[in-house]
């Protein structure tokens, strides 16, 4: 064992990898908890500000489903587009479950995207 590694059980972890970790925990609590500060500085939130935050959610769901959509292969495209449809009706592990299974139906069952 050399002197730059913690090892623990099963697993060794890089002191620069923990150190990132850390980090990375610090400044998303730092991000966290200055925008709550930062908000509740308000005593009324401004209309464009409250029409920003609004766009959040829909703007995060774009940035994490068009880059694989667009990128990834039929199996991912099929699994999405079935996630979609079921998630007009259903709720969220149903959509889970139904993407899970198209992916693997792709994959396993018609050899797309292996």
């Amino acid at each position: 064992m050399d002197n730059m590694s913690t090892e623990t059980g099963m697993f060794s972890v890089d002191n620069h990898t923990l150190l990132l970790i850390v980090m990375a925990g610090i400044a998303t609590y730092f991000t966290r908890i200055g925008g709550y500060l930062l908000i509740s500085g308000f005593k009324r939130i401004p209309p464009r500000v409250e029409s920003a935050l609004n766009a959040v959610p829909a703007a995060v769901l774009t940035t994490l489903v068009a880059p694989p959509f667009f990128n990834g292969g039929w199996d991912i495209k099929i699994a999405m587009i079935t996630a979609l449809i079921v998630g007009l009706r259903f709720p969220g592990l149903t959509i889970l479950a139904a993407g899970w299974a198209a992916v693997m139906a792709a994959r396993h069952g018609f050899g797309i995207g292996l």
